[in-house]
Formats: C-alpha cells, sequence, structure tokens
C-alpha cells in the first residue's frame, strides 16, 4: 500500500458548516486520523478578500480575485512536495469566469489531483463547460457524492466511467439519542421541533415551511420551526437582509411568528450537532432539482433524523426506500401533511429515524476516509504510469525507437464519398462548413506517406476520393483550384488562396512520386503541369514554400522538366531574398512576424538546397529552422507552438496560444529534413519534441491524441484543449506521426545493419 506523507487540501474558507469549507475540514481530519503517518495541510481560498479565522493545518491563504496568489499556491505546493492534492470544487468560489483561475495553478502542479465535484451542472453555459472540462482534465480521479453525478459526467460531459469514484458526503459518528436532552440544553423542552439548516437564501424554499406551519399547528399545537443559519454572504453585500426580513413578516402575516424561530448565526460544529440532535423533523424545501450533494441533509441523516425533502438530486437518492419522504417542490400543503404524520406518530418516526441511521454508518468520516485514501492511492498509480509513458515515449521517441502505432478510425469518420470534411462537433463530422481543397490535399498527402514499408495503405477507394476532389477543384479558365466547398457539393469561390494553390501542388508533386496507383501518377504529373506556371504571380511566400516541397518529388519522379527546374530556382531566389532582407542578428526570419505553417518554409529551403546542392539555400534554412526552434521551445524545454494571438505581431517574441497541431506537424517535418541534411542528431531530438507535444508535453500537460482512435484535438488554449476534432488537426498529428515512424524504422535498419563487437 502507498504511504502518503503529505497530502494538501484546496478548499474554501467561508465558514459554512457543512458547506465546502466544513467538508474540506472533515475530510482533511478524518484523512489524518485514519493515516497516522500523514501530514494533511490546506490551501484555503479567501471570499472576495474577506479573510475569516483559518484551521491552524492551513498552509497558504489565496485571495480569489488575485490571479498571482493561484501561482504562488501552486509553487507552495510543488516545494511541498506532496503526494496528491485533494481539490475541492464549487461553482462560485474560484475566481474569474466560472472558476476559471484554478486552471493555472492545477496546470502547474506536478502532483496527482483528485477532485471532488460538489456541484454537476446538467445544463452548463459554454465557459462552465469549459472550464470544468478543462479541471476533469487535469485531475487523476474525479469523486461526486451522488450516482446523479455519475450519470451527468457520463452523459454530459463524456467522462470515462474508470475516472468516476462515487463516494457519499461524509457524517461525523454520532450516536443514535433521542432528542430531549439536546432540547433541553437549547431551550425548547416540550416542543416538537422541526428544523432546517444552512445558510439562508431565496432558493431554500424557506416561506413553504412557513406556509406550511398553520396546518401543523393545528395537529401538533406545540410545533416550532427553527430556521438556524447567517443570510449567504453574496445576499448580505447585495441585498443586506431583505430576505430575511420578509420571512419575518411573512411568518407574522400568517399568525404564526410565535412558531418559527430566525437564528441568525454561524455555529461550530459541536454546537451544530445539537440543534440537529434536538429536532423531531429536518427539513430540506430546496426549490430546485439541480443540487449534487447537501450537507445539512447528509448529517441530519446520519444522526438518524426524520427527513422530509423536496425531490433535489441528493434527497432522492438519499432518501429512497422510506429513509426519508419527499413532496413536490413548493407545495406548503404536501409539506404540512408529511410533518403532521410523523409529529402525531411516534411509532412512524422511530422507524423513519432507525432506518436512516443504520443506512447511514458507511458514510461516517472514518469510512468516508478509507474511501478517499484508496483513490488517492488509485490515483498516484495512475499519475506515474501516466508520467512513466510520458517519459518512456519521449525518450523512446529521441532514440527512434518505439513511436505509437498508425490509427486512423477518427480519420475514417471525418470522410464521406465527397471527401475529408473540414470540421468536427467533438469527434463527430460537422456537416455545415463542408470541405476545403487544403485539407483534401493534406489528405492526399497522407495517403502517399502511407503507400511505405512499415504501414497499412489507406483504401484505394479513399485515396481516389481525395484525387476527384482535386481535380474538381481545379478551375480551368482562372488556372487556379477553388478551396472551400459547402456540403451540397457547390463550390463557394472560383478562386482560392495563394497558400491552398500552393499546398494542392504540394499534394500532387507528392502524388507524382509516391503514389501507389500507376495511373493517378500519370494524373497528378499531368495536372501539377497544368496548374504550376500561375505560381510565378503568386506573392505569399508559404505559397511558395508548398510548391517548393511539391517541385522536390515532382523533380525527382519527372526528368527534364525545365519550366519546373526553371521555377524551382525562382521561388527558392524569392524565399532567400526574403530572409536576406528582414533577417538580422536577432531575428533570424523571412518576415517582420510570425504566423501558421512557419517550419514549413525553412523546409522548403533545406530539401531545395540539398537537391539542386545549393549551399545558401540550405544555409538559410538550418539558420532559419534553429532560430525558429528556439523561438518554439519554452522555459521547460518543451515545444510550444507560435500562438495564433500572435500571427503577424512585428518582431515580437511569439504568443504562446492558441496552439495548433499544423505547427507541430511542421516542424516534425522540417526538423527531419535538416537531419537528413546534415546528419546531427540533435534534429532528431527536435523532432521527437515536437511530437511529443501531442502526447502532453506541452503548457498544460494534455494530450492532444487519442492513440486508440487517432483522434487529434484542435488546439490548446491557455486553460484547456479544443475538444472539436476536425479535419486539419487529423492529418496534422497522423503526417506528424509518419514521419516519425520513418524515423523510427531508418533507425532500427542501421542498428541491424551496424556491425556487431564481438
Amino acid at each position: 500500500m502507498t504511504v502518503f506523507n503529505r497530502i494538501a487540501f484546496i478548499g474554501n474558507s467561508l465558514p459554512r458548516r457543512c458547506g465546502i469549507a466544513t467538508f474540506t475540514t472533515d475530510l482533511q481530519s478524518a484523512v489524518a486520523a485514519s493515516r497516522a503517518d500523514s501530514k494533511t495541510v490546506i490551501v484555503a481560498m479567501t471570499d472576495h478578500g474577506h479573510v475569516y479565522d483559518y484551521p491552524t493545518s492551513v498552509g497558504i491563504q489565496i485571495n480569489d480575485g488575485l490571479i498571482n496568489d493561484y501561482i504562488r499556491a501552486a509553487e507552495f505546493l510543488n516545494a511541498g512536495r506532496f503526494d496528491v492534492i485533494s481539490l475541492q470544487h464549487e461553482f462560485g468560489i474560484f475566481g474569474g469566469e466560472a472558476g476559471g483561475d484554478i486552471i493555472p495553478l492545477l496546470s502547474l502542479l506536478k502532483t496527482p489531483i483528485v477532485t471532488t465535484l460538489h456541484t454537476v451542472l446538467a445544463e452548463p453555459s459554454t465557459v462552465q463547460r469549459d472550464v470544468f472540462t478543462r479541471i476533469i482534465e487535469l485531475s487523476s480521479k474525479v469523486v461526486v457524492m451522488a450516482e446523479k453525478g455519475r450519470e451527468l459526467l457520463r452523459t454530459v460531459y463524456q467522462i470515462a466511467e474508470e475516472k468516476i469514484e462515487v463516494i457519499p458526503h461524509g457524517i461525523p459518528d454520532f450516536a443514535f439519542v433521542e432528542p430531549d436532552n439536546a432540547k433541553n440544553k437549547l431551550g425548547f423542552a416540550d416542543k416538537s421541533v422541526i428544523l432546517t439548516f444552512g445558510l439562508l437564501s431565496p432558493n431554500k424554499g424557506i416561506e413553504f415551511m412557513i406556509d406550511a406551519m398553520p396546518s401543523i399547528l393545528n395537529a401538533c399545537p406545540n410545533a416550532v420551526y427553527v430556521v438556524l443559519g447567517a443570510t449567504h454572504p453574496n445576499l448580505v453585500r447585495d441585498e443586506g437582509e431583505a430576505y430575511r426580513e420578509s420571512l419575518i413578516a411573512r411568518a407574522r402575516d400568517i399568525g404564526v411568528a410565535d412558531h418559527v424561530k430566525f437564528l441568525d448565526r454561524f455555529v461550530d460544529q459541536d454546537t451544530l450537532l445539537d440543534f440537529i440532535s434536538m429536532c423531531d423533523v429536518y427539513v430540506t424545501p430546496y426549490l430546485n432539482e439541480v443540487q449534487m450533494t447537501s450537507g445539512t441533509l447528509a448529517y441530519s441523516f446520519g444522526l438518524g433524523k426524520a427527513v422530509v425533502s423536496t425531490p433535489y438530486w441528493h434527497a432522492r437518492e438519499l432518501l429512497a426506500d422510506g429513509r426519508g419522504i419527499i413532496v413536490p417542490f413548493s407545495d406548503a400543503d404536501a409539506i404540512g401533511f408529511e410533518i403532521e404524520k410523523i409529529l402525531t406518530n411516534a411509532p412512524l418516526r422511530q422507524a423513519m429515524r432507525k432506518r436512516a441511521y443504520a443506512s447511514s454508518r458507511s458514510m461516517t468520516w472514518e469510512r468516508t476516509a478509507e474511501r478517499y485514501i484508496s483513490v488517492f492511492e488509485n490515483a498516484g498509480r495512475r499519475h506515474r504510469l501516466r508520467t512513466i509513458a510520458k517519459s518512456d515515449t519521449t525518450t523512446l521517441l529521441r532514440d527512434s525507437r518505439a513511436p505509437p502505432e498508425m490509427q486512423i478510425g477518427h480519420f475514417l469518420s471525418m470522410c464521406d464519398d465527397t471527401g475529408l470534411f473540414q470540421h468536427a462537433v467533438h469527434s463527430v463530422p460537422d456537416r455545415s462548413h463542408g470541405y476545403c481543397i487544403d485539407d483534401n490535399a493534406r489528405a492526399l498527402l497522407l495517403a502517399c506517406a502511407l503507400n511505405t514499408p512499415g504501414e497499412l495503405r489507406l483504401p484505394e477507394v479513399l485515396t481516389s476520393r481525395f484525387a476527384a476532389f482535386v481535380q474538381h477543384a481545379w478551375n480551368p479558365q482562372t488556372h487556379r483550384f477553388r478551396n472551400f466547398m459547402a456540403f451540397d457539393r457547390g463550390w463557394l469561390e472560383d478562386s482560392g488562396s495563394e497558400d491552398s494553390h500552393g499546398r494542392t501542388l504540394w499534394a500532387l508533386g507528392v502524388c507524382v512520386l509516391s503514389d501507389a496507383n500507376r495511373s493517378r501518377r500519370a494524373w497528378a504529373a499531368l495536372l501539377f503541369s497544368e496548374a504550376l506556371p500561375v505560381i510565378e504571380e503568386f506573392l505569399s511566400p508559404r505559397a511558395w514554400a508548398f510548391t517548393l516541397l511539391g517541385l522536390d518529388a515532382y523533380c525527382a519522379a519527372v526528368a527534364d522538366d525545365d519550366r519546373a527546374e526553371t521555377i524551382r530556382a525562382l521561388l527558392a531566389d524569392k524565399l532567400l531574398a526574403l530572409f536576406q532582407k528582414a533577417g538580422t542578428a536577432d531575428w533570424v526570419w523571412f518576415e517582420e512576424g510570425l504566423s501558421y505553417d512557419n517550419a514549413r518554409l525553412s523546409q522548403a529551403l533545406i530539401i531545395t538546397g540539398t537537391a539542386l546542392r545549393r549551399q545558401d539555400y540550405l544555409d538559410a534554412g538550418l539558420r532559419s529552422l534553429r532560430w525558429l526552434l528556439a523561438q518554439q521551445t519554452s522555459a521547460s524545454g518543451q515545444f510550444r507552438p507560435v500562438g495564433t494571438e500572435g500571427f503577424h505581431d512585428v518582431r515580437r517574441q511569439p504568443r504562446n496560444f492558441d496552439q495548433q497541431p499544423v505547427e507541430a506537424a511542421a516542424t516534425i517535418a522540417a526538423s527531419l529534413a535538416a537531419w537528413r541534411a546534415d546528419q546531427d542528431a540533435d534534429w532528431k531530438a527536435e523532432a521527437a519534441k515536437a511530437f511529443a507535444w501531442f502526447l502532453g508535453s506541452n503548457d498544460l500537460s494534455i494530450p492532444l491524441v487519442d492513440l486508440e482512435t487517432g483522434s487529434c484535438r484542435d488546439g490548446l488554449h491557455p486553460d484547456r484543449a479544443n475538444e472539436n476534432r476536425g479535419g486539419e488537426s487529423v492529418v496534422s498529428y497522423l503526417l506528424g506521426l509518419s514521419e516519425i515512424r520513418h524515423m523510427a524504422r531508418i533507425a532500427e535498419d542501421q542498428s541491424k545493419s551496424a556491425p556487431r563487437v564481438a
């Protein structure tokens, strides 16, 4: 069994009894008590800058309005070498939109995270979903307190079953006692006590319980309804005590003021347990079913109380099978009827109490702590295995031994009888955006890349489909390729961009050299020759670079095409001239700014210089690539693609986000072209580093790919991955993987052919 020496709990400092603050401290105490060898500490959140009394175990405090406090907390936790982090998540306690400020803290942690989700929203806003999903991704395990939470995580958020644990809300291990002693202690002797406890706010439904009091008093004249708890601080801040005063007025107006007692205060746990002990009926008349957890309900149930509740999620599960009574929302008559029945029928009340108490024994904090420790241990194992796997993968890639298998399931799902779809909603193809020649040209490149020993070819019908898309895109009137096509196969333009034209020439050139079908190679050569001349008019450096990549393959397959060779030299000269004009000692690049597919510019000069034996091309390509790789390396040494937020910033360091798969694929290909040019093993290491970005060696430690299906997320945002998995992304990943796998096969062949030393 794993021994946890240090466990950190991240929770809220707001002293809301049976709320997240109590849960955090009680769980911490229970874990510490059950593991004498462990040391625990709480990282506490302040509430909008209001500092409350902290437990003595607080290690650091975070003001939820200061992002630097979150970063400082991450540094504190990493320095403390904690074995596991237990995060208590609730909406509204972390700073930033939808509580997003917690994400930088979690992203920086080097320790497995187990997140307890106190609320799971069935209909989150877009921002809430994004932040929530990101927190779950960063967690090794997530804990919910009801089966409904598990259901929502699986159906609404598509979280894998094995990542979810259901552990009921913990309760004190309190004896089953009659209420008389506590009533005497608190001044309610000879009363039939109905209790509601918690921070006062309009969603608690107190007014309906007040409305039920007249009928209850008709049957039980000594009944008293005790409402224990301060008004919610946020409500006080915005409206003062107007809500509490309205409830007091309501009780007065219907003549029950002497039987409704408002106790406006926070109480410690011992006092709370006294109040629960004295009540005959505990009631939670909440107005909304969307409540995953109620600490007050759990505590009252655990002390063996007869409970009447509306059917919010937690109550429906906890009180099922006669363990309590469920009444409709906002129904004072039903509430009154059921409470009357309980107060006037002692055998019924006692039977409910005993069922509740017996059912709750598995929920005591001791049992809860045992289950959490098991989850912590499991999370630790998962974290270590993932870390080892990531480390081993990076090492294997660096040594060119064992990259992942080529899985094309998602790629195939993104294709139909027209071609490759542009976009997806999560992993589902999005027909509304149709197709583009950019992605179908990339798909044709992939088909050619897989036409090599050691790979499984794409189905012939699919490769033919990509070629047909390219053919149909050709517009002989404009001598240009169209780019965007609607789902109904109608073209949305007569001519596409210069870059899309250049990329299509690249695919055609590679098809001439590498396609498995002889007839299609001839088709590609003919169309390439027809579409090439217009490139001389283009102004886009990337269009030149893409065309040079195509020309490298085309000229290797088609001898003595003087026009192609002339255009090849012309485009390379243009790129070299840009490099010489824009480049300085500290800005070693072709343009005044960086944008997309940057490494293709360097790659184009490297392969052209190699083929034509032009040292000036080769030197410029290698120098620019070295500089670009330095810009794309984070302080921790990981690959960090040029972020889209900084596209075309003038002579500035690239922005960190958003990061795109196309940049990683380009960097892999360019680095391996450089390795083939000068045999410097450092280039292979750079290619492996860029590929590791797909696998999770990135700023957020999030795998972008699903190794089982080959799907690839569309990018990396500052706080999460883009969950959509479109055509460009999946092909970028698969092209990068094909390059890495080819490098590995070369290394394996070299190893086999190396002379053995006796």
